[in-house]
């Protein structure tokens, strides 16, 4: 029985992507590579933030959650933040009828020159979690959709 993990996504099956690993017993976060070369834009005013692909899915228990950080490296030696601070991948992503569940890091870069992060290379971790819900909780919705959804 499968309990928590990462897959490929599907389009990402022969695009020789690495399953994430932690790269220490003591590890909270499973480090995340970059799908394929992806330049990130300097920032300016009132554009968006990139969308750097990782090929992967992820997949959980009902009460769990996946959280997606930034490298604690990334601003000071890259210039780059994520644009909402901390990711939060449902369980319900998993395989949805957009994008499969394909987990995406939404970065801004705060550099003056354009940056290249190529495949391969760490981009961020990822955290499995538990979460509780109230007493009075109804939420019995299904997600429509990927990237964004749960507000449709």
């Amino acid at each position: 029985m499968k309990t928590r993990g990462f897959e490929i996504a599907k389009g990402f099956e022969d695009k020789e992507i690495n399953l994430p690993v932690r790269k220490t017993k003591y590890s909270a976060g499973y480090d995340i590579e970059c799908a394929e070369d992806t330049v990130v834009p300097s920032f300016k005013k009132g554009m968006n933030p990139t969308l750097i692909p990782t090929g992967l899915k992820a997949y959980m228990e009902d009460d769990e959650v996946l959280y997606l950080y930034n490298r604690s490296s990334n601003p000071k030696k890259k210039g780059l933040i994520l644009a909402n601070s901390v990711g939060v991948v449902d369980k319900d992503y998993y395989g949805n009828s957009d994008n499969d569940g394909h987990i995406m890091f939404a970065f801004f870069n705060i550099k003056d020159e354009d940056i290249t992060i190529k495949k391969g290379e760490a981009i961020g971790q990822a955290i499995f979690s538990k979460y509780l819900i109230t007493d009075d909780d109804v939420a019995s919705g299904e997600r429509q959709g990927g990237f964004g959804s749960t507000d449709k």
